[in-house]
């Protein structure tokens, strides 16, 4: 079993056993995404990257993190398991449309939105 299988297995069976199938609409579970990365976004708000990267030293502040990310994860793994949505060929699939619209030759050291109005 590769580990993002193993990942959604744990989450499945965490869950499982507290019986929240029942409450993991897609909403919810997407309202469940979006906060725990705004709970994370809040972590770093207001703070300058050498701040940041201080954080990432400290182990209390990096745990905040980590557990922020992990809850994001969660969230994720869940959505994507009782919505059959394979989350390696959506990557994958995503990854190619996106090399389409940023090929390399035009998009190296460009850090913006391609204009969909093209």
């Amino acid at each position: 079993m590769d580990k993002l299988s193993a990942m959604t297995e744990q989450v499945r069976d965490f869950c499982d056993a507290r019986d929240w199938r029942k409450y993991h609409t897609p909403k919810e579970l997407a309202i469940g995404m979006a906060t725990e990365a705004s709970e994370l976004l809040q972590l770093f708000r207001f703070m300058s990257d050498e701040r940041i990267a201080e954080m990432f030293d400290n182990p209390d502040q990096r745990q905040a993190i980590e557990d922020e990310v992990a809850d994001t994860l969660l969230f994720l793994l869940r959505f994507a398991d009782l919505n059959g949505i394979d989350l390696p060929k959506a990557l994958s699939s995503k990854l190619k449309r996106n090399g389409e619209r940023y090929p390399v030759d035009t998009s190296s050291s460009e850090y913006r939105k391609a204009d969909h109005h093209e």
